[in-house]
């Protein structure tokens, strides 16, 4: 079977987290953490990162940090993952759902102005797919009307928005590195920031709230958020080989390219001044039949494939009985197509090979959009 993906664990995992078991510091100290973290800056370019335990509470540390809770509005796309949603709900907070973008699939800034109301405090640009938000606009809207800008770069690790790394443009930013992110440390996240008065809220949250002065005195309510040293040093030796990684992403980027040219399908494209990190390669079928075609004839053939994430707004804990045609007709005929690393040529030759085949029997070959 070739998977959706899988991780690219070929430098010095094993030997790191090797050090971490003669150590013994196998739980949330020891030398990868720190170590991770100032890697982890040092790459994207930010002045603050602290290291968590997936990407999810990342999310969340980010919220409470910025002290968002009850009464206060997140706006939020409505296609992204659930943990998006979650996590400012989890706070307390409203999340607010916004429409995304045709041709970017990204958040619609036009929706976001038009959903600001007094309560807004937040805006959350999710980075979907590999591809950056307008942050132009995004930042704009914020400065307008005094909104913290929160960015969720679960999949955007290796993503740049006008020659900056994303995740540098909020206030605070969160990312993943769940086994199927870019880089993994089989469960983690990341929480960045280039201020320094949060990035200490956040880590004291992190932390239970312990005093840095006062042994096992704890002045607020916090969590066990931290990452253990095991993860960490997985992260170290992903983040060694890192732009290899990003490189390689690119390359099978290029070959479906070349290989789905000329069909009567739509491919998440590279926007202006943007560097799409390519986390998930993604195609869209002209309806949603075709795309139910298309997975099942995939699978058929021992490939994976996933589906683009279903509006929150359909989901039960959050249908809301509105319209959102953009997000819901991305969502109906979006699909990821096998996309990790190791990937060969000829494995993308077969996936294409049977994507072609279906619409070539059609005869109807229209130019490539």
């Amino acid at each position: 079977m070739i998977p959706v993906y899988q991780p690219y664990l070929t430098g010095k995992e094993k030997e790191y987290v090797a050090r971490c078991f003669d150590s013994t510091w196998i739980s949330s100290r020891g030398e990868f953490v720190s170590k991770f973290e100032a890697e982890f800056e040092k790459f994207i370019g930010v002045r603050h990162a602290t290291a968590v335990c997936n990407g999810t509470v990342a999310l969340h540390l980010a919220i409470m940090a910025l002290g968002l809770g009850p009464g206060d509005e997140v706006i939020v796309p409505t296609l992204t993952y659930v943990a998006s949603v979650n996590t400012i709900v989890q706070a307390g907070a409203t999340p607010v759902f916004v429409d995304s973008v045709k041709s970017t699939w990204q958040m619609d800034p036009k929706d976001v102005q038009r959903k600001i109301t007094a309560r807004t405090k937040a805006i959350m640009a999710v980075h979907l797919y590999g591809a950056p938000c307008d942050m132009t606009s995004l930042v704009e809207l914020c400065e307008q009307h005094g909104l913290f800008l929160i960015e969720d770069c679960a999949e955007a690790f290796g993503t740049l928005y006008a020659g900056r790394h994303v995740g540098t443009f909020g206030d605070i930013a969160t990312f993943s590195f769940f086994g199927n992110k870019t880089i993994t440390t089989g469960e983690g996240g990341m929480v960045v920031t280039n201020n320094s008065e949060l990035f200490t809220k956040a880590y004291h949250l992190k932390t239970q709230g312990v005093s840095p002065t006062r042994e096992y005195w704890h002045d607020t309510i916090g969590y066990n958020y931290r990452m253990t040293n095991i993860c960490a040093a997985i992260g170290v030796a992903q983040l060694e080989h890192a732009n290899e990684i990003l490189s390689k992403k690119r390359l099978i980027r290029e070959w479906y390219d070349q290989e789905l040219a000329g069909l009567a399908l739509t491919t998440h494209r590279e926007s202006e001044n943007t560097r799409h990190s390519w986390w998930m390669y993604s195609i869209l079928a002209r309806d949603a039949e075709e795309c139910s075609r298309l997975r099942n004839e995939l699978r058929l053939a021992a490939i994976e494939t996933r589906p683009l994430f279903h509006p929150v707004h359909l989901l039960p804990p959050y249908f809301c009985g509105l319209h959102f045609p953009v997000a819901e007709s991305l969502s109906s005929r979006g699909i990821n197509l096998p996309s990790y690393p190791g990937l060969e040529r000829k494995d993308v030759r077969a996936i294409c090979h049977i994507i072609r085949a279906q619409y070539e029997s059609e005869a109807k070959i229209v130019p490539f959009r």
